[in-house]
């Protein structure tokens, strides 16, 4: 097929995304969730569904709904009422999973993200609240599929959103910015390599400018924002190949190949009738009033949008570094500590952006584990500011022997002699020396070749080892070559 028939058709894409929340206790009993435990060592009778048991809604599982639903603007439940969801895998220990079907606690929801610098809104179906399954283990033995039922009853919210997705980036755009609510709002680790966070995409296509939808296929379980990229961008050529040579889509769920990088039948797709939904006779509804939901607003953090423009409006930064130094919570954290610690907010900016940002991938750490201080970052920004040293030796002489001693930068600059010299006299006779050392390039330059002022002015610096005060030689320079 030509990339010309390609273009007739266009994708269509909603994504259902699980997030696992990250409670100390289950949804319905109070077994740990504690990450790395050992196999089957995280149950109870309640958690595997044995007969007499009787589960009890984890309230903090309600107040991290609400709170991404006023995120996302949604309307929120006042009235919760839970179903059973009846399917079999051999890790749902009850045979069923307690879920909600006709009242989600939130809907009629957005999320806003940009793709390459345009705005773009999804609008969200529902989120409700539910329960993991367990996880099946195929690696470990040759012969038998392995079980650990720690993650079976884990608190889940389901982030369903309309078919409003018209590309891979797209996709992938969406899901780093669900991934930076649930983080921000410290709700979900919302890690998808470790498996708390993981997508389904409803994918179909249709030609262009039509309205009607056709059938799609469920893509289940993939784990990294890229993957559900690729398996769009797979789906997409797949189903028009389908189309173009005259064959029948059919309603379908399927697996991603991550090493293939293509997509694989798994079984037609069940509707809801299938699953026997029907109201959980264990659980009473649960009700949430217009005070607790005003409560838990106002506990809410600023967000990433929020922090964006506070940085551009109220510190007047750039869009770029707005956007760069709010994309993640704990790096807007320790950016929003060093903004209380300078006045010179654009070199605040630029350490975390230039050096803070350099020493971190050069050392393989997160923000979390930086050991410098933001106010230890601000008195660098001052040393500058004073004149004491310029932003060359204090990016790459000063910040290195900071972050290895935890010293103060002015004793690490005083130990090391690189403080910034502003003695008129000997700058003067280094300026002299340099002037007489190159006596054509003199001659160029008071002929209209202003740029070899560069030249003079590194060489100053070369003589006084970096610690001339460079505005102070521009200025001895530009009154001797006059």
């Amino acid at each position: 097929m030509t990339e010309d028939k390609y273009s007739k058709y266009e994708v269509v894409v909603g994504l259902e995304v699980h997030a696992q929340l990250s409670t100390h206790s289950k949804m319905y009993c109070a077994d740990s969730t504690e990450f790395g435990a050992s196999p089957n060592t995280q149950v109870s009778p309640l958690s595997l569904g044995l007969p007499g048991t009787l589960p009890v809604v984890n309230e903090m599982a309600i107040e991290y709904a609400v709170k991404i639903g006023l995120a996302t603007r949604s309307d929120i439940r006042y009235e919760n009422q839970f179903a059973r969801k009846n399917y079999f895998y051999a890790d749902l220990p009850k045979g069923y999973q307690i879920t909600q079907d006709k009242t989600p606690i939130c809907t009629n929801g957005t999320i806003e993200f940009e793709v390459n610098g345009e705005k773009k809104s999804v609008r969200l179906t529902r989120i409700h609240l539910e329960e993991d399954a367990g996880k099946s283990i195929h690696d470990i033995d040759p012969y038998f599929t392995l079980v650990d039922l720690n993650r079976a009853g884990t608190p889940l919210i389901e982030i369903v959103s309309e078919p409003d997705i018209r590309s891979g980036e797209e996709a992938m755009e969406y899901l780093y910015e669900v991934q930076k609510l649930l983080r921000y709002l410290d709700i979900s680790d919302a890690n998808m390599e470790e498996g708390n966070m993981r997508c389904d995409a409803n994918i179909s296509v249709r030609l262009k400018g039509t309205s009607a939808y056709n059938p799609r296929s469920e893509v289940k379980n993939m784990n990294s924002a890229r993957n559900v990229k690729r398996a769009i961008e797979f789906e997409f050529k797949r189903q028009v190949d389908l189309m173009d040579a005259g064959e029948k889509l059919t309603q379908e769920t399927r697996g991603f190949d991550a090493v293939k990088g293509n997509t694989l039948t798994q079984r037609s797709k069940e509707h809801a009738h299938d699953y026997r939904y029907f109201p959980e006779p264990d659980l009473p509804p649960v009700f949430v009033t217009e005070e607790y939901i005003a409560k838990v607003q106002k506990d809410m953090p600023k967000l990433a949008a929020e922090l964006k423009q506070e940085y551009m409006q109220q510190y007047g930064l750039p869009e770029y570094d707005a956007r760069l130094l709010s994309e993640d919570k704990f790096t807007s954290a320790y950016f929003t500590g060093l903004l209380s610690c300078t006045k010179n907010f654009k070199a605040a900016s630029n350490w975390m952006l230039g050096p803070v940002k350099n020493y971190l991938n050069e050392n393989g750490l997160a923000i979390q584990q930086f050991e410098v201080l933001p106010s230890t970052i601000a008195s660098l920004i001052a040393l500058i500011d004073e004149g004491k040293t310029n932003f060359s030796v204090a990016s790459t002489k000063i910040f290195p022997a900071v972050a290895q001693s935890g010293k103060e930068p002015l004793a690490v600059a005083q130990e090391l002699n690189l403080l910034q010299s502003s003695d008129e006299g000997l700058i003067k006779e280094l300026a002299e020396a340099v002037i007489a050392k190159y006596p054509e390039k003199v001659v160029e330059y008071r002929s209209g070749k202003k740029g070899l002022l560069g030249l003079f002015v590194g060489e100053v610096m070369k003589l006084s080892k970096g610690k001339a005060d460079p505005k102070l030689t521009n200025q001895i320079l530009n009154d001797l070559l006059q």
